[in-house]
């Protein structure tokens, strides 16, 4: 078991809870900034938790005051003067992971502790609940420092809250504050920071216990029709049920009905 001291060092900290990973972002000194070895180590983190069939639901986190402020710019800065590309992270880092945020066979929760900005910002808004302390906010954040946006969030956001007034928070960036945003349908549920832990404890626990191929299927189901046609949607539905439909989820929550007794999943 990793010991408190050598999870500080640390950049990104997975731990296990019954079927429940949590990955937490661990630069509380740079507000979560996301240097080369951050995203690298976040980026393997979920790729690894992707795989593993004893993960049914992954939580996203920030150590300290902010969840995420997005790109470490004081690194990025040295990456400018030297001529490398600000692209070449976005194809290497920041498009697989937010790949990998929208498509694995699991659940996705952020759980947003405060301030998410930038790929930070987005990386919340790949995930399939955002529960939100009362004392966070959002801020796109890319315009203000000259740059389009990443990590998904012009494929995100237009989702989540339309396109009006996502083009609004893209083009004229703000932090909007979690009351705000809750209106604006960025959050799934808003509650005390005192009670974010506690409350996305028991959310992840009721995901992990459930039906994970169903979560998977619906996740794969959802991105597949914002890009076909119906009749390309309905066929994609008929072969995600051929899959659930054949499950041991689906027999035994049918068994469970007619028993009346609580369906227990198993993710398989």
């Amino acid at each position: 078991m990793t010991s408190a001291a050598e999870q500080a060092e640390h950049p990104v900290v997975v731990t296990h809870t019954e079927g429940v990973a949590t990955v937490r972002l661990n630069r509380p000194e740079a507000m979560n900034a996301l240097d080369l070895a951050t995203k690298e180590s976040l980026l393997s983190n979920l790729q690894e938790l992707a795989a593993d069939t004893q993960v049914r639901a992954v939580v996203l986190t920030g150590t300290g005051k902010a969840f995420c402020v997005g790109q470490d710019l004081k690194e990025h800065v040295t990456q400018l003067r030297s001529g490398e590309p600000l692209s070449s992270t976005v194809e290497s880092h920041y498009n697989p992971i937010a790949t990998l945020l929208l498509t694995m066979d699991k659940p996705v929760i952020a759980a947003v502790n405060g301030i998410a900005a930038g790929a930070g910002a987005s990386m919340a808004f790949a995930a399939d609940a955002r529960i939100v302390a009362d004392t966070a906010g959002f801020n796109t954040s890319f315009a203000a420092i000259g740059l389009s946006s990443d990590t998904g969030s012009s494929w995100t956001l237009p989702r989540l809250i339309g396109y009006p007034a996502a083009r609004e928070l893209l083009m004229f960036p703000r932090t909007v504050p979690a009351q705000e945003a809750q209106q604006l349908g960025l959050v799934t549920r808003l509650v005390p920071a005192a009670e974010l832990e506690q409350t996305v404890a028991r959310f992840a626990a009721q995901l992990a216990a459930g039906p994970t191929l169903a979560y998977a299927s619906i996740r794969q189901a959802l991105a597949y029709s914002a890009g076909h046609d119906l009749e390309a949607s309905l066929a994609h539905e008929a072969e995600l049920m051929a899959r659930t439909g054949s499950s041991q989820d689906h027999a035994a929550a049918v068994e469970a009905f007619l028993s009346k007794t609580p369906a227990r999943f198993e993710g398989r």
